[in-house]
């Protein structure tokens, strides 16, 4: 094990003791607030960027449950563990999913923007909205089937979010447009998705100084609402954070393949030291949901760990390489058929 992932393990388990004293506590009692923490930085970024594109409008931000904007509400819901550390480090340490840095919450940020300045000034019932981003009543589904490096979309968040949905790929054009140094003229010319940026373009610059036509601020789940204690919240099935099919036996070759060495460091030490990296790396490229890739990875580590594999020391790189393409190649087809292996 690296000094780098010695340090990782110990401050999971640092933690545990504190973490175990905040599970009993309502998530609606805890002295969470915007104001001081670096979320209030961030999102006064946010409204700088707004200002330097020229709107004036400016979304309420709130305490959720989780990153969105209520259908329709032109507010921005925040992830509640994020204006406290000590919740950052929980939500770590009982999901396997690390919080946003603030990078990640600047471009959850603007994306939110987008969705809040689209429901702010009734676009999406603008015929021409239609026309280039698709119908906004198509139905909503968690899961969608990406079409890797298309040039008809934006990319932003991580996973070709923009084709989940008419409402994204809005959300997502706009989030492009604003951000800083984005260059997307030069980064998106001669794509489709240049005229969907030129679209939003022409919209903030018509909406961009008028007052909001919808001025309803009300909340989906704001956390003042959440009266479930902390434990109750991370208590949730499995199913609920993504969890997918069993992986049949006949992988077990494959991971053996994978792992050939009779002798060395336990494998299966290896993939849950890498775990948040590989969860990353694979969410950025494929889209599948952070959570169903820990699920995975976990499922893969236990097989790994019956099966007994070993991994030579000075071949682990070589060895993350092969197990990365393996997980990606797993997961692609699981979003294009619903299972990891074709039975």
């Amino acid at each position: 094990m690296s000094t780098a992932e010695f340090r990782e393990t110990a401050g999971r388990e640092a933690l545990d003791a504190e973490g175990r004293a905040l599970l009993s506590r309502k998530i609606n009692e805890l002295p969470l607030t915007i104001q001081g923490t670096r979320l209030e930085t961030s999102i006064t970024q946010l409204y700088q960027e707004l200002d330097a594109a020229g709107i004036t409008f400016k979304p309420k931000c709130y305490l959720a449950d989780e990153w969105g904007c209520p259908q329709g509400v032109p507010v921005i819901g925040i992830p509640f563990y994020l204006a406290d550390p000590k919740l950052c480090r929980l939500e770590c340490e009982l999901t396997g999913v690390e919080a946003e840095d603030d990078a990640e919450v600047m471009m959850y940020l603007r994306h939110e923007a987008g969705h809040a300045f689209n429901y702010a000034y009734l676009l999406h019932t603008d015929p021409q909205w239609h026309q280039l981003f698709g119908p906004y009543s198509r139905p909503y589904t968690e899961t969608y089937k990406p079409v890797p490096f298309s040039t008809r979309f934006v990319r932003h968040i991580p996973g070709w979010y923009a084709q989940k949905h008419p409402d994204e790929d809005f959300a997502e054009t706009f989030a492009v447009l604003i951000a800083p140094d984005s260059n997307w003229r030069e980064r998106y010319a001669h794509t489709s998705a240049l005229v969907k940026l030129q679209y939003v373009e022409k919209v903030i610059a018509q909406y961009g100084q008028k007052a909001p036509i919808v001025t309803d601020e009300t909340l989906d789940v704001p956390v003042e609402q959440m009266e479930m204690t902390l434990a109750e919240w991370y208590g949730k099935p499995a199913d609920s954070l993504g969890a997918g099919p069993a992986l049949p036996a006949i992988l077990n070759e494959d991971l053996r393949t994978l792992f050939p060495a009779a002798g060395g460091l336990p494998a299966a030490d290896m993939l849950r030291a890498h775990r948040t990296h590989l969860v990353r790396e694979v969410n950025y490229w494929t889209g599948m949901e952070r959570h169903a890739l820990r699920n995975l990875i976990d499922d893969l580590s236990s097989r790994i760990e019956t099966l007994e594999l070993k991994v030579e020391p000075d071949r682990t790189p070589q060895r993350l390489t092969s197990l990365s393409i393996f997980i990606t190649t797993l997961v692609m087809n699981y979003l294009y058929t619903d299972q990891y292996v074709n039975l």
